[in-house]
């Protein structure tokens, strides 16, 4: 069997992010400002600064206004608190995004349920989880990955994913449960797999489309793999890479990649699949609900 195709989240998030910087465009045409972003950061993740500084540039590059709040990994719940709620009730910002994870002397449940969820662009917030799990897509925020992922999974498979086996390896609040939402949507037959199903490697076996998102470096090997399935590797994983040198690593996803590869026919690299696609969907879920508080305001 061939190759598999590689599914380049890079090109296609590009794409997505030029069309975002033309509707910008015309948001600030007829409502006279620029979407802002507020991102508060707090502590010294190197991985979380990466984000967030990623996040700053793309939202630059597409129009946007963006402010960081960049606090010390010791400030106190009721001062990130504070901010949150001048954020909520600043007019000028548009979405508001707490990177996670959050040191462990903060509640993240409380602080993501603060989070006004018209401006939640992460898509965390419970109004946004009962809206999204409704099917009310069009006052939902999204989350970001599980959108990105749909959006990969049709750029291989085409826009109709009707009566496609959907299998999704992790059931968190951020991937699992929301890329299920949506592939039902999409009217795929979806099954929630995790550590504790049994006889993993067969259900994964029966999937056209997997989606891994378990947090485990390599775990899902070829053999797991259906002839010609779509795979969606949504893990990040940093891993000792000897063969680079001494102390070095890299990043690998859930999937051994290099197996997999020969068996489906449509894969996402690990790094350059769902990583880039992320932010494209932070900026387009920013831009959403600014052009829904401008219209409210009209109205």
């Amino acid at each position: 069997m061939s190759e598999a195709k590689i599914i380049d989240g890079k090109a296609i998030a590009s794409d997505l992010t030029d069309k975002l910087a033309e509707r910008t465009k015309d948001f600030v045409a007829k409502s006279g400002a620029a979407p802002c972003l507020a991102v508060v950061l707090v502590g010294d993740d190197p991985a979380s600064a990466v984000y967030v500084r990623n996040k700053g540039k793309t939202a630059e590059k597409v129009g946007f206004t963006s402010i960081q709040k960049t606090l010390p990994a010791d400030t106190p719940e009721d001062e990130l608190v504070s901010i949150i709620e001048t954020l909520n009730t600043d007019p000028s910002v548009n979405g508001i995004l707490v990177q996670l994870p959050l040191p462990g002397h903060i509640d993240e449940a409380k602080i993501i349920d603060l989070i006004a969820p018209e401006k939640d662009v992460d898509g965390f917030h419970p109004i946004n989880v009962g809206r999204l799990g409704a099917g009310n897509f069009d006052r939902a925020l999204i989350p970001c990955t599980p959108a990105g992922s749909i959006i990969l999974a049709k750029s291989a498979l085409g826009d109709n994913l009707s009566g496609q086996n959907a299998v999704i390896i992790g059931r968190s609040n951020i991937v699992g449960k929301p890329v299920a939402q949506l592939l039902l949507a999409e009217n795929c037959t979806v099954t929630i797999a995790h550590s504790r199903t049994k006889d993993l490697e067969d259900v994964v076996r029966g999937a056209d489309i997997v989606v891994a998102a378990v947090g485990r470096p390599e775990m899902v090997k070829g053999g797991w793999i259906k002839p010609g399935a779509t795979i969606i590797d949504v893990g990040i994983n940093r891993v000792d890479a000897p063969e680079k040198g001494e102390g070095k690593t890299k990043l690998v996803g859930d999937v051994d990649f290099s197996e997999a590869s020969k068996i489906a026919g449509a894969i996402t690299p690990v790094p350059g699949g769902v990583g880039p696609m992320t932010i494209a969907l932070l900026m387009q879920n920013t831009l959403t609900a600014a052009e829904r508080q401008w219209g409210q305001s009209q109205g």
